[in-house]
């Protein structure tokens, strides 16, 4: 799987966005937060309960500063008919990436290569294009954008607040920890 702190791999590819076909490469990443969710494919059943799932949060991820990309082997033409036929689908407003050669999905390490399609990979990417959360679920396991966005946040806070951690569970506003030898075998 790719790892935290590594940098995402290179790429450019065409993506399904706001009704028109466009370019996204590995450098438009840079410079902002990014989540990159991989999924199966388009037309399934787990799928879309999950891309409107984040959907319905990337208004708030937005506001976070963070763009959304979601990926499959398909292409960026099926993302287009997906979105047209589901009502569900219809509501999303990031980047739909097609990725029929693989190469984006390997590169994050999340290619099923005896069926050519991506596991349910989720990272978060930091602004100088750093991997800072993987999760990755199997085919029948859908995910939650609750719990994506306050992984996000807690991101975000531990890069701007050095030598602070987020505890399990930390939403913002809530109490963060700073490791010291005075918390050892106190928490």
């Amino acid at each position: 799987m790719a790892k935290i702190n590594s940098t995402i791999p290179e790429f450019k590819a065409q993506a399904f966005h706001n009704g028109e076909f466009v370019t996204v490469s590995s450098e438009d990443v840079k410079g902002k937060w990014a989540v990159f969710c991989f999924y199966p494919a388009d037309f399934t059943f787990v799928c879309p309960t999950e891309l409107g799932d984040l959907a319905d949060h990337y208004e708030e991820l937005q506001s976070a500063g963070v763009e959304v990309y979601s990926v499959s082997t398909d292409t960026h033409f099926v993302h287009k008919a997906w979105h047209d036929a589901s009502e569900t689908i219809n509501k999303i407003k990031f980047p739909m990436i097609g990725d029929p050669t693989g190469a984006i999905t390997r590169g994050f390490d999340v290619m099923i290569e005896e069926e050519g399609l991506a596991l349910r990979g989720t990272f978060v990417v930091n602004p100088e294009g750093q991997i800072k959360v993987a999760e990755v679920h199997d085919l029948g396991i859908g995910r939650s954008a609750k719990d994506l966005v306050r992984k996000v946040k807690a991101a975000q806070y531990v890069a701007a607040n050095d030598g602070q951690v987020c505890p399990a569970k930390w939403e913002p506003g809530e109490e963060t920890l700073t490791p010291s030898l005075d918390l050892v075998g106190k928490i």
